[in-house]
């Protein structure tokens, strides 16, 4: 089946032919007719399933077949009537037709982005982000054109609904995209605050990993008679990802696995997730000494150098992101080809959600997670959840020196010694991830010190 037969909009049909989609995914197979004859729907998939098109594509096809009002001024328009009146434009609150929740800014971005390319055939129809980070002026101009579809994170959007600057009385339909990650951050009170100033009348389509708990329960309230679409939950096993867990004595042997396995010749571009800020910004410096070209990316930086890092790493400029989880949901890049859990999360969903950051748009990857022996039981409680073994791997010369926790019946059986790579490794006087050499200083390390006093003074720190 292609999008042709789901009796999609030419214009629509245009720009997903040109974006190289042929046939939808099976989120957009059953979500787009239904989101077509106007039913809520409450619908649970995994991350990289195509599901913003699921809601983007039948939204667009509405607006597309609205008939369009011919005496109908555009906001520039009247700003220039009132400019030619000798009059002061008055600020008039943004109408959306479209809502868009997401719980990051990076997923708003990528939304947004996304529509812009599935519309851009379309006449008269704009889309606007408004998140946290952008600059107030920005956002007011954006709201002054008065968006068809406003994409936002629900902080910010309060605050432009509190100071009266958005009117939800014309919207026709609310999204709610990740609804769990939103509600796991805390946005249960901002997201009811919000659903309550829209039209009971709308169309309400809410996405999630799961329907299951509190999420289950809001999805109820907010949806009239829904069309419930479930393709797959977050335990599902990522068939198209290889995992494995390489177990790590110390801080050093960590720093050294992570140099030998990023210097791999496969590598197209690698996302790296830390525990904190601090470190991601560290091991981006640390790994740019060694020759790596890498960025951090994480909650402290501001809204401009995040969106630089992302369209350098899009572009092919950046081949390292280190991250923290800001960037696990709503990141699709589809040339990362590793995920390297330098420090495993806390909850065993994000797990999901980091290592579905690659093999994205049917591609193959590697997610490999660097396991300290006392967090045996972190990656059990993982392998429970997926309902699958991760199975365990060394690398001949940097074997692990202590023994793993027991982990069952797995065994050796599951090891892989040696990867043939090496031959690759770094001759004694070259930079490494592991030993920066003497430019490490600017990080901390006294030029003259010995590669085994700087690595306890990087793990001191």
């Amino acid at each position: 089946m292609n999008f042709e037969t789901l009796g999609l909009h030419q214009a629509i049909l245009k720009a997903v032919s040109d974006s190289g989609y042929t046939e939808p995914t099976p989120v957009q197979l059953q979500a787009i007719p239904a989101a077509l004859g106007g039913s809520d729907l409450m619908v649970s998939s995994q991350t990289g399933s195509g599901k913003t098109a699921a809601f983007m594509l039948p939204a667009l096809h509405r607006f597309a077949s609205e008939t369009q009002v011919s005496n109908g001024k555009t906001p520039n328009q009247e700003k220039q009537a009132a400019r030619a009146k000798g009059e002061r434009a008055r600020f008039k609150p943004a109408q959306p037709k479209m809502l868009v929740l997401t719980p990051t800014r990076e997923l708003a971005l990528q939304v947004t982005n996304a529509t812009e390319v599935y519309g851009k055939h379309m006449r008269r129809v704009k889309v606007a982000a408004i998140l946290g980070g952008m600059p107030y002026p920005k956002q007011l101009q954006l709201l002054s054109g008065n968006p068809e579809i406003l994409v936002a994170t629900p902080g910010r959007l309060i605050d432009h609904m509190d100071s009266g600057k958005i009117d939800f009385s014309q919207l026709q339909m609310l999204v709610l995209d990740e609804a769990d990650r939103m509600l796991d951050m805390g946005f249960i009170d901002d997201i009811e605050k919000i659903v309550a100033a829209t039209p009971e009348a709308r169309q309400t389509m809410l996405f999630s990993a799961t329907l299951d708990g509190v999420v289950g329960n809001m999805a109820k309230r907010i949806t009239r008679d829904p069309v419930v679409v479930r393709i797959a939950t977050a335990s599902t096993k990522h068939e198209n990802i290889s995992q494995c867990v390489h177990f790590v004595d110390d801080l050093s042997h960590k720093n050294k696995l992570l140099d030998h396995l990023l210097r791999d010749s496969s590598i197209d571009q690698a996302m790296v997730f830390t525990a904190t800020k601090r470190d991601a910004d560290m091991i981006a410096d640390r790994l740019n000494i060694a020759g790596f070209s890498a960025a951090a990316l994480h909650g402290d930086m501001h809204q401009g150098a995040r969106n630089r890092t992302l369209n350098s790493l899009r572009r092919g400029h950046v081949k390292i992101l280190v991250a923290t989880d800001v960037a696990a949901r709503g990141l699709d890049v589809p040339t990362i080809t590793h995920v390297v859990n330098y420090d495993l999360p806390k909850f065993a969903e994000d797990y999901v959600h980091r290592i579905g950051r690659t093999g994205r748009a049917g591609r193959n990857g590697l997610a490999i997670s660097l396991v300290n022996h006392a967090e045996g039981q972190n990656v059990k409680r993982i392998e429970r959840f997926t309902k699958q073994l991760i199975p365990v791997n060394v690398i001949e010369g940097l074997e692990p020196k202590k023994s793993p926790a027991s982990r069952g019946a797995r065994k050796s059986d599951d090891w892989k010694p040696g990867d043939k790579r090496r031959s690759n490794a770094q001759k004694p006087s070259q930079r490494t991830f592991a030993n920066p050499g003497p430019q490490a200083k600017k990080s901390g390390f006294k030029h003259g010190r010995s590669t085994e006093s700087a690595r306890r003074a990087f793990a001191s720190n």
